[in-house]
């Protein structure tokens, strides 16, 4: 239960309701227990007639008084009943609610090595599959324990005040009962969770397949696919077979041990009677429908027990991600206003998860309003420069500073407000084409975001689509082609406006035509902000105030494009070699 204990604070903020619940729970068992007692006594009544103890208009007033009674207590309790569902498995709602956004707010400020070392899948059986176990236990777990311990309570009482023997009898199947369908819950735990990961398998093999359907068609694998689909699917369909064998018996065993239950009643109770132990024959009856009001109950506390564990095995694997501490801490809480000076001074950084080393000994100094082109190899290094300047990752000695303070020392909102990232590999959601715009600046209007399109050159293609910017984009921007997705994104981080650029050769799929004209356009954009372009072309670099390069994560030549034309080295080789392929 010590998992569980992190669900305390939600259980105080909801506190009021829980008890209004508990207490609605009490007056609706309380009034369902009427039932029995007004039964037995309408059949001794009944009995009463028959032996001819009472007179004819007796007989018809206490039956009368004892239906409407009947009418009464059902009509409350089942009123009560409905209060009580409505009170308590509201809070379990809220609760998963609130448990719900603590583990998205959370996975929000985790840092990157955090997601390169979790599954996608593994993240959303968390906060969905693994919250809804818990929110069993918060709900329903609770509610059925207050109700079996108010009905027993009851029940017994009333039960031991009017037949202590026959009651000895009665509730002896009851713990073989519990027991056995505890075990049962168990074993039906066991093989769901075995069904569960078997269709997370064969559904992460079907998303992977649909993903990259281009590629099983152009390869012609649909035979291998299809084939390997059947294995998965044949694996699961045994595996829910077996489930479904052990749950096939839950109910079988509840009707044969509630069978049993009343034949002990009916026999015990009736050797009773007839030995004069029991003095009315309306006991028998209202003994029955105590047993089978009990069984269900505790039926339920095998089932409850098994709610808990499997509670508690899903809270320890929430935890374990709560309990993960991001990284990058954000340690300034005033806002921090940025301009946008940029210095890397003998920055050295290594990979946590690969031990790769990306970055030996780099430096360089922007200022504000310039801008800064990064060449090289696949593979150097340049991409890691631009996740150092966005922090998402930390490095050592303070070695990297915005505004001459070290990064850290900046409020990390602030700084990442005041970037627009554009990345190599563009990340498109699947919404309109003017919402994924506008999702760098949120209340943009549509002028706003015609413009930004225009500078990103898209524009036109934008407004050939049938619903133009009203287009709804497929899973991660399919509908687009590479180079409308990443004039998109382009445009999506200039409608910003914002103090720092970073391009990650977002120009790689554009043609050199019109890389020309979005080029020409940022320049202007630009002017007065801080940029910096990562490349594999010099037409990309060309315009900047400072160029370096990169090989293997150390800087080989640094410099404008004019000084790094008639000095030998990479950026003039590769000037020549490109120039000559614009040529042909």
């Amino acid at each position: 239960m010590k998992a569980l204990k992190h669900l305390n604070k939600y259980f105080y903020k909801y506190r009021y309701q829980l008890i209004i619940g508990i207490l609605i729970t009490i007056i609706s068992r309380v009034f369902a227990l009427f039932t029995p007692r007004l039964v037995g006594a309408s059949i001794n009544i009944i009995s009463d007639r028959l032996d001819g103890k009472v007179t004819d208009a007796v007989f018809r007033a206490e039956l009368m008084t004892n239906i409407l009674y009947l009418i009464g207590a059902a009509v409350i309790a089942g009123i009560f009943t409905f209060l009580m569902r409505q009170t308590i498995i509201n809070v379990s709602r809220y609760i998963e609610y609130d448990l719900k956004n603590e583990i998205y707010q959370h996975y929000q400020i985790l840092s990157l090595n955090f997601y390169k070392s979790n599954r996608t899948g593994d993240l959303m059986n968390r906060i969905s599959e693994d919250v809804g176990k818990v929110r069993m236990y918060v709900g329903p777990a609770i509610m059925y324990t207050m109700n079996t311990i108010t009905l027993f309570t009851v029940a017994i009482i009333y039960m031991v005040s009017t037949a202590p023997k026959l009651t000895l009898y009665t509730l002896l199947p009851l713990p073989i009962l519990s027991f056995a369908i505890y075990k049962l819950s168990r074993l039906i735990n066991n093989r769901s969770t075995i069904v569960q990961q078997s269709l997370s398998t064969l559904s992460a093999y079907t998303q992977e397949n649909f993903s990259g359907i281009s590629i099983i068609k152009s390869y012609g694998i649909e035979p291998l696919t299809n084939s390997e689909f059947d294995r998965l699917s044949a694996e699961n369909r045994q595996k829910q077979i077996n489930l479904t064998k052990v749950q096939a018996l839950f109910f079988p065993m509840m009707i044969l041990l509630i069978g049993v239950s009343n034949l002990i009643v009916v026999y015990v109770g009736g050797m009773q009677y007839i030995n004069g132990e029991i003095e009315d024959i309306g006991t028998i009856a209202e003994f029955i429908m105590y047993v089978n009001m009990l069984t269900w109950p505790v039926a339920m506390i095998g089932w409850i027990t098994s709610l808990v564990q499997q509670a508690e095995a899903s809270q320890e694997r929430i935890n374990e991600f709560l309990d993960t501490q991001p990284e990058i801490q954000n340690k300034i809480n005033e806002p921090t206003p940025i301009k946008g000076d940029i210095e890397f001074k003998n920055v050295s950084f290594t990979y946590d998860d690969t031990n790769i080393e990306a970055l030996k000994d780099v430096s360089f100094k922007l200022k504000s309003g310039e801008t800064l082109a990064i060449l090289g190899k696949t593979g150097s290094g340049k991409s890691t420069i631009l996740d150092l300047i966005g922090r998402l990752y930390d490095v050592d000695n303070n070695s990297v500073l915005v505004d001459n303070k070290p990064i850290s020392e900046l409020n990390l909102y602030s700084l990442r407000e005041s970037i627009g990232y554009v990345p190599q590999d563009a990340f498109l959601f699947s919404d309109t084409i003017k919402n994924n715009i506008k999702f760098g600046k949120e209340d943009a209007t549509d002028e706003e975001v015609f413009e930004a399109a225009k500078n990103a050159k898209v524009h036109n293609n934008i407004i050939g689509f049938n619903k133009g910017y009203d287009t709804i984009l497929g899973e991660r921007g399919i509908t687009l082609s590479g180079g409308q997705k990443q004039r998109v994104s382009i445009a999506r981080a200039i409608i910003k406006k914002p103090d720092i650029l970073l391009f990650d050769d977002c120009l790689s799929a554009v043609d050199t035509e019109t890389e020309e004209k979005i080029l020409k356009n940022l320049v202007k954009l630009t002017k007065d902000k801080t940029t910096v372009i990562v490349s594999h072309r010099v037409s990309s670099a060309k315009n900047a105030d400072q160029i370096i390069i990169l090989d293997d994560g150390k800087v080989i030549q640094s410099g404008n494009h004019e000084s790094l034309i008639n000095t030998d080295g990479y950026y003039k080789e590769l000037y020549t070699k490109q120039l000559s392929e614009k040529e042909m």
